[in-house]
C-alpha cells in the first residue's frame, strides 16, 4: 500500500509542475478494491478523521503549514475543509495532506458556491423566477467552472426547500413555493454542477460535486423564523416537501445536507427515519451526508443530549460527515469503546466519504482542481458574464406597467432620450447587487445600477443621481442588515436634507427610477422580518417622488416576496429586479429601455399583509370555502378586514406585449392507468413586441381518498412569440403527473375526474375535465 502512494505523490509532483487538472493516463482502478485496501491500513482515528469537515480559517499562501488546521491535516483528523478560496492555498493545503499526512488521503474542499462563483448570477429566488430550466443549468455550469479553476471541488448548493413563508429570509435561497418546479430546478442544477450524463459525471476538472440542502423541511419553520421548529404530518411532508430533495437524488447529486430543524420530535441531523429509511432505502441514495454548520453540537440545545450522545446519534441515524463541530473526533472512539458505536456504522461513513474523493478523481491526481493557469482564463470571463447578464433579465418580473397619466402610454419601457432620474439609497451600492449567499464575489467590482445605466446610455440619455434617503430610519436595523460587506454607507445628513436632494433632481428629470427595497443582507440565512413592507423612510421618498407628477418606474430589489398593496395601488409601474448579481445593472437596463422584453414569472405568491401568511396557490379547500370573487361571506374561512386573494399570485408576471389563450383540446376524454391524454392550447402574441411568455398546466383531482389541492402544478414551457405570432403547446399527460401519497403513503394514482388548467398563472386559466379509469 505504501508504494502505491509513493506512485501518487509523483503524480502530485508532476502536477505542481504545471501538469494539473487532467485525470491520470492509466487504467480505471475498481472503487471497492481500492477503498478495501485503504481501510485496512487506516487507524480508527484516521477513519474518525475522514468524518471531520472543520472551517479552515486564516490560512495565508505559503503558510499553511503554520496553521492549527494543518496540524490536524499531518495527524489523518480532517476529511475536507470549508469556504477556503483561492487555488494556491488549497494547492499547498492538498500537497500537506498528501506529503505529511501517513497514508496521503486527499482532501475535497467544499463552499457555498449559491449562484455563481466570481460570476454572480441572480439570487436562486430569481432564478426560479426565469422559469428557464437550460438557463438554470448554464448558471450552475458556469458556476462550476470558475470554482473548480479556484481549488473548489464541492458546493454547497442546490438549496431545494419548498417555503410558504416570505417572513424567512432564506426562501431567497430557494426556489419557491412548489415541489414540481423546485424538484426541476434541482435537477437542472446538479445536472450543471456535476454533468448531465449519470454515468460520467464528475470525470471532468470543471465539474464539481453538488450537495443538496437542507435535508429536509427546513422552509416550513415555526413563524418564519430561521432555525425554529418544524411539525407537520407525514402525508404532509411526501406530498407538499420532499420531491425536490428526491428530484436531486434522481439526478446523481454526490451529497446531501441535513437541516437544522426538528421533525417529528428529533432534530434532522439524528433522525434516523429520515436518513437512513427515506433518504437511502426509499430513495437509494449512495452519497454521502454533511451536516449544516455546527449541526451537531446544535443538538444539546435541543435538549436530547451532551456532545457525546449527540454524536452518536447522529452517526447511527446515517449522518457521514461532521461540519464544524468536531463532536465526532472528539468523542466517537469513546462511543465505540462504550459499545454505542459499532465499527461497521464509522466503517460506512468513512467508506462513503472515501467514494466521494475517489469519484472526484482525487485518488488519482488530488491536484485535479489545482491548475494554477486556470483561474485567470475560466474566472469573470466576458463570456460567462455575458450569459449572467442575459439570465439575469429574464428573472426579473414586471409587477406593474401602466401609463403615468390618462392617456398616455404604459411608462415602460422608457425613451432612450431626455434625463432619467435614478434615486433610493439602493441606486448607488456596488456591494449589494450580488445579493446574499455570493460568498466569493468581488463586492466592489460590480456597477451600481446608476453606474450601469450611466454607462449603457451615455451619449443618449442623461442619467442623474441622489440618494434620497438612508435604507431605515433605524441605524441599527441597518447595521443587521448589511452584513459582510455589503454596506450602503449611512448618509449622515438628516431624512429633509435628503429627501429635499432627491426632489430637485428628480424635478430636473423626465423619469424617475425609484431604486428602492431591502438591502442584500435583509433576506439570507438569520434574516427573518416580520415587516415585509418597503422601509419607512424610503416608503416616504417614495410618495414624495410621485407627488412631483413625473412617471416613475419602482425597480424593487429584494429577496422574498414583500407587501406592496400601497405600491400596486399608486405607482405606475414596478419592476422587481430581486438580486440580479454581477451583471444586474446592465440587465436592468436592458429592461427598463426595451432592449429585452420582461418574462419573468413568480414562483411565490406575494401576499396583500403579512397577516395573510402562509398563503400560497396549491392550498386545500375547507369545508366552507369563499366562493370565488367573493370577499367576506359570514361562516365561510375569510377574514374581516381583507380578502382571501393575494396581491400577485404564483406564476403571474406582466410583459410589454400580450398574451391571449385558446380553449384547451384535450386528445381524449379520458385515460387507463398505463395510458397518456395530450393537451393542446394555442397561444398568441397579441401585442406589438416580440416577447417569452411562460405556459403553465395545473391539474386538480376532483376527488380523493384524502383531500387534494385546489390545484398543482404540472407541466410548464417557456414560448417566444414574435409580435402577432400564435403558438400550439402540448402538455403529455400521464397517470404519473397525477400520483400523489395516500393516506397510508402509498403512492397511488386513484380513477376519478380531474381538471386540466393551462394559463399564464396560476389565477388565470382555461380549463377542460379529463378521467383516469
Amino acid at each position: 500500500m505504501k508504494k502505491v502512494f509513493r506512485k501518487t505523490s509523483l503524480l502530485l509532483a508532476t502536477a505542481l509542475m504545471g501538469v494539473t487538472g487532467m485525470q491520470a493516463q492509466k487504467a480505471p482502478q475498481d472503487m471497492d478494491r481500492f477503498i478495501d485496501a485503504l481501510m485496512k491500513k487506516m487507524t480508527v482515528e484516521e477513519k474518525i478523521g475522514q468524518l471531520n469537515l472543520p472551517v479552515s480559517g486564516e490560512i495565508i499562501t505559503g503558510q499553511a503549514q503554520n496553521s492549527d488546521v494543518a496540524k490536524k491535516i499531518e495527524q489523518g483528523w480532517v476529511g475536507g475543509l470549508l469556504n477556503l478560496k483561492g487555488v494556491e492555498k488549497i494547492r499547498d493545503i492538498q500537497k500537506l495532506a498528501i506529503e505529511k499526512s501517513r497514508l496521503g488521503i486527499p482532501l475535497i474542499f467544499g463552499m457555498d458556491v449559491v449562484h455563481g462563483y466570481e460570476t454572480i448570477f441572480p439570487i436562486p429566488l430569481g432564478l426560479s423566477c426565469s422559469w428557464d430550466m437550460d438557463a438554470i443549468r448554464k448558471s450552475a455550469r458556469i458556476a462550476a467552472t470558475e470554482a473548480s479553476a479556484d481549488g473548489i471541488s464541492w458546493t454547497f448548493s442546490p438549496m431545494v426547500d419548498i417555503s410558504r413563508d416570505p417572513r424567512w429570509g432564506r426562501v431567497s435561497e430557494g426556489n419557491g413555493e412548489d415541489p414540481f418546479l423546485g424538484g426541476a430546478i434541482a435537477k437542472a442544477m446538479v445536472s450543471g454542477y456535476q454533468g448531465v450524463d449519470l454515468n460520467n459525471q464528475l470525470k471532468r476538472n470543471d465539474e464539481i460535486m453538488a450537495c443538496v440542502k437542507h435535508f429536509a423541511l427546513y422552509g416550513a419553520g415555526e413563524a418564519g423564523r430561521d432555525y425554529n421548529t418544524v411539525d407537520m404530518s407525514r402525508n404532509r411532508m411526501f406530498n407538499e416537501y420532499l420531491y425536490p430533495y428526491q428530484a436531486a437524488v434522481e439526478a446523481g447529486v454526490g451529497s446531501v445536507m441535513a437541516s437544522f430543524n426538528e421533525i417529528d420530535g428529533v432534530p434532522a441531523t439524528a433522525n434516523k427515519w429520515l436518513m437512513t429509511d427515506v433518504l437511502r432505502k426509499q430513495w437509494g441514495f449512495d452519497g454521502f451526508v454533511v451536516t449544516d454548520f455546527t449541526g451537531i453540537s446544535e443538538m444539546v440545545a435541543h435538549g436530547i443530549g451532551d456532545l457525546q450522545t449527540v454524536s452518536a446519534r447522529a452517526l447511527n441515524a446515517g449522518v457521514d460527515m461532521d461540519m464544524v463541530s468536531e463532536g465526532f473526533i472528539g468523542t466517537i472512539k469513546k462511543s465505540i469503546a462504550e459499545g454505542k458505536i459499532d465499527m461497521e456504522t464509522l466503517d460506512k461513513a468513512c467508506r462513503r466519504i472515501l467514494e466521494a474523493k475517489y469519484k472526484l478523481g482525487l485518488f488519482d491526481n488530488p491536484y485535479k482542481y489545482c491548475d494554477l493557469k486556470r483561474p485567470k482564463r475560466d474566472i469573470f470571463t466576458k463570456e460567462h458574464r455575458d450569459v449572467a447578464r442575459k439570465i439575469a433579465s429574464e428573472s426579473f418580473v414586471l409587477l406593474k406597467n401602466q401609463p403615468a397619466k390618462t392617456g398616455q402610454a404604459p411608462v415602460l419601457p422608457l425613451a432612450k432620450k431626455g434625463t432619467v432620474a435614478v434615486i433610493g439609497p439602493l441606486a448607488n451600492t456596488r456591494s449589494n447587487m450580488p445579493g446574499t449567499w455570493s460568498v466569493a464575489a468581488r463586492l466592489n467590482d460590480y456597477p451600481s445600477v446608476y453606474e450601469g445605466l450611466k454607462e449603457m446610455m451615455a451619449g443618449k440619455v442623461n442619467i442623474t443621481y441622489a440618494k434620497g434617503s438612508n435604507l431605515s430610519s433605524d441605524a441599527a436595523y441597518e447595521e443587521r442588515a448589511t452584513m459582510f460587506g455589503r454596506s450602503l454607507n449611512r448618509d449622515n445628513r438628516t431624512d429633509k436634507e435628503m429627501l429635499e436632494e432627491a426632489l430637485k433632481v428628480a424635478t430636473n428629470a423626465d423619469v424617475i427610477v425609484a431604486a428602492l427595497g431591502e438591502s442584500s443582507e435583509m433576506s439570507g440565512e438569520s434574516s427573518s422580518r416580520t415587516d415585509l413592507n418597503i422601509p419607512d423612510v424610503q416608503r416616504t421618498l417614495l410618495e414624495a417622488l410621485l407627488k412631483t407628477g413625473k412617471p416613475v418606474v419602482l425597480t424593487l430589489f429584494t429577496g422574498r416576496p414583500l407587501t406592496l398593496t400601497w405600491e400596486q395601488e399608486n405607482v405606475p409601474a414596478i419592476l422587481n429586479v430581486w438580486f440580479g448579481g454581477s451583471e444586474a445593472a446592465y440587465a436592468i437596463g436592458d429592461v427598463l429601455f426595451g432592449d429585452v422584453n420582461p418574462s419573468g414569472k413568480l414562483t411565490m405568491t406575494f401576499p396583500k399583509n403579512v397577516g395573510q401568511i402562509p398563503l400560497f396557490y396549491n392550498h386545500k379547500n375547507t369545508g366552507r370555502p369563499l366562493k370565488e370573487g367573493k370577499w367576506f361571506e359570514k361562516f365561510r374561512s375569510n377574514y374581516l378586514d381583507v380578502d382571501n386573494d393575494p396581491l400577485y399570485p404564483f406564476g403571474y408576471g406582466l410583459s410589454y406585449t400580450t398574451f391571449q389563450y385558446g380553449d384547451i383540446t384535450l386528445s381524449a376524454p379520458a385515460m387507463d392507468q398505463d395510458g397518456s391524454v395530450t393537451a393542446v392550447v394555442t397561444v398568441t402574441n397579441t401585442g406589438k413586441r416580440d416577447g417569452a411568455e411562460v405556459v403553465q398546466l395545473y391539474i386538480r383531482d376532483l376527488v380523493g381518498s384524502i383531500t387534494r389541492p385546489v390545484k398543482e402544478l404540472k407541466g410548464f414551457e417557456k414560448i417566444f412569440l414574435k409580435a402577432g405570432e400564435s403558438k400550439t403547446v402540448s402538455f403529455k399527460i400521464t397517470p404519473e403527473l397525477l400520483h400523489f401519497y395516500d393516506y397510508d403513503l402509498n403512492y397511488v394514482a386513484e380513477p376519478g375526474d380531474f381538471d386540466v388548467m393551462i394559463g399564464g398563472n396560476s389565477q388565470h386559466v382555461k380549463t377542460a375535465r379529463l378521467s383516469l379509469k
